[in-house]
Formats: C-alpha cells, sequence, structure tokens
C-alpha cells in the first residue's frame, strides 16, 4: 500500500465494520495514531525478525528435538525457580533503591543516625512500612528459591556438562546472595544487626593466618564500628548489585544458548 493511499485508509469505517470492542479501539486508535508519527508497527516487525533469526540459531531444546506435543512440565513448579528467584532480585534492588532514598549509614560519626533513619522509614515515612516488608520478604524468598533452584539442579543432574559452567556461576550466585543477606541484615544497627556483626567478627578471625586481615578488611577492625557499618553498606549498595547483576545476566544467557535442561 502506497503512502498516499495509507493516508486515505478509511480506519473508523474499518473498525466500525469489524464490531470492535471499546478497549480494542482505544487500543488499535492510539496504536495507528504512533504509527503514522512514529512508524512504530516497522519498528516492532524489524524487531520480530531478529528475534526469529537469532532464536533459530540456537539449540533445540530436548521437546523440540524430539517433538513431543505434551509440554506440561513447562509448568512444573520446580523448573520455575531460576526465574522467580530473579523476579524476587529485580524487585529487592527496586524496592532497596527506594529505601536508598532515606536510609543513612551514619556518616555524621553517630551509629545510631542508621537505627534512627530505620525507625524514620518504619513509622513516620508515608507506605515506609510496606516498602521496607516488601524489601525484606522478596530477599527472604530470594534466598529460598535461590537454594531450591540448586537442589532441583543437582538432584535432576542438570550440573553435568555441557553445563558445568553455569553450574559453578550458579554457586557464586547463591554465595553472593548470601553475603546479600547478611550485608543487609546488619544495616539496620538494632541489637540483633549488632550481635550478628560480632559473630561475623568472631569468624572472619577464625580463618587461619588471613583471619586477622580478613576481619580488618571486612568489618574494619576485631570490634564493631562505624567503619563496620560503612563497609557492609558499601558492600550491600555499591559492590555487590553490580556483581550479582552481572552475573544473572550471564547466568540467563547461557541458560538460553543451552536450553534448559529438560526432564527426560
Amino acid at each position: 500500500m502506497s503512502l498516499e493511499r495509507k493516508d486515505e485508509f478509511d480506519h473508523e469505517g474499518w473498525m466500525k465494520e469489524r464490531d470492535l470492542t471499546p478497549i480494542e479501539t482505544i487500543y488499535l486508535t492510539t496504536l495507528m495514531w504512533l504509527d503514522k508519527r512514529l512508524r512504530i508497527v516497522d519498528y516492532l516487525e524489524l524487531l520480530e525478525d531478529l528475534y526469529y533469526k537469532i532464536n533459530m540459531q540456537m539449540p533445540k531444546s530436548h521437546t523440540e528435538q524430539y517433538n513431543l506435543d505434551n509440554k506440561f512440565w513447562y509448568w512444573y513448579p520446580l523448573y520455575a525457580l531460576g526465574s522467580f528467584s530473579t523476579i524476587a532480585y529485580v524487585v529487592a534492588a527496586i524496592s532497596g533503591a527506594l529505601l536508598g532514598f532515606y536510609y543513612s549509614p551514619a556518616t555524621t560519626g553517630d551509629p545510631s543516625t542508621a537505627y534512627n533513619s530505620i525507625t524514620f522509614i518504619m513509622t513516620d515515612l508515608r507506605f515506609g512500612f510496606f516498602l521496607r516488608s516488601l524489601h525484606r520478604w522478596s530477599a527472604q524468598v530470594m534466598v529460598a528459591a535461590v537454594f531450591l533452584h540448586m537442589l532441583r539442579v543437582y538432584f535432576t543432574g542438570a550440573y553435568k556438562e555441557p553445563r558445568e559452567l553455569n553450574w559453578i556461576i550458579g554457586i557464586v550466585l547463591i554465595s553472593l546472595t548470601m553475603v546479600f543477606g547478611y550485608t543487609g541484615y546488619l544495616l539496620p544497627w538494632d541489637q540483633l544487626a549488632f550481635w550478628a556483626g560480632q559473630i561475623g567478627v568472631e569468624m572472619a578471625l577464625s580463618v587461619p593466618l588471613a583471619g586477622e586481615w580478613v576481619a580488618q578488611l571486612l568489618f574494619g577492625g576485631f570490634t564493631l564500628s562505624q567503619s563496620t557499618l560503612q563497609r557492609m553498606y558499601i558492600l550491600h549498595v555499591f559492590f555487590l548489585p553490580f556483581v550479582a547483576t552481572a552475573l544473572i545476566a550471564i547466568h540467563i544467557g547461557i541458560v538460553w544458548m543451552q536450553g534448559i535442561a529438560e526432564p527426560h
């Protein structure tokens, strides 16, 4: 269809002939308005074509290779734990970023500033209690989902060749998840955080040969102080998110290239 004929096309008459619902009419009218100005449909077609060109080069899954009609296993809960943990991570990241607008890691030299900022979020900030609870529960759901995901991979033998590299990345990711949880646990700087930090110092000191160096590096000394809280904050907010996000992207990319280790 030429541009002249395209402009002369009776959109209203075409939609009336097909007896569209009001929602469909609004959707199509909006899409046509945008497409006339921004060529939305053309770019969507380019993306669709690019997707199928790339996807056709990927190895076929077990179901596609053997032309199995029964794909019920796709909805098996144990095979959705990886995506479930990724969604929990995204929710925790977004809610954590919002909490960062109001949380203070006690840069004034008084560690009680951190606890006071948490108290403000929980009691005075509008939707603050919900926001912190969302961050906390999404983090706990992520830990549980990652743990169950690793168990599923192990007991189904999905860690074997050629997926051993992704298994190692998964081990690193579950370790980072534990560190995420520990550093976030210390940020409120309440009694639970204080004694958890003290246990961490003792565990660091118990490391043979390098124990004192590890305690100095991670906790800023052999006793908890302002340096401890700042280190936990830097790890939790600046270091771990970038490392974890990069590894998650690599992990998902390898799964996409190799295909899911489906049950045989």
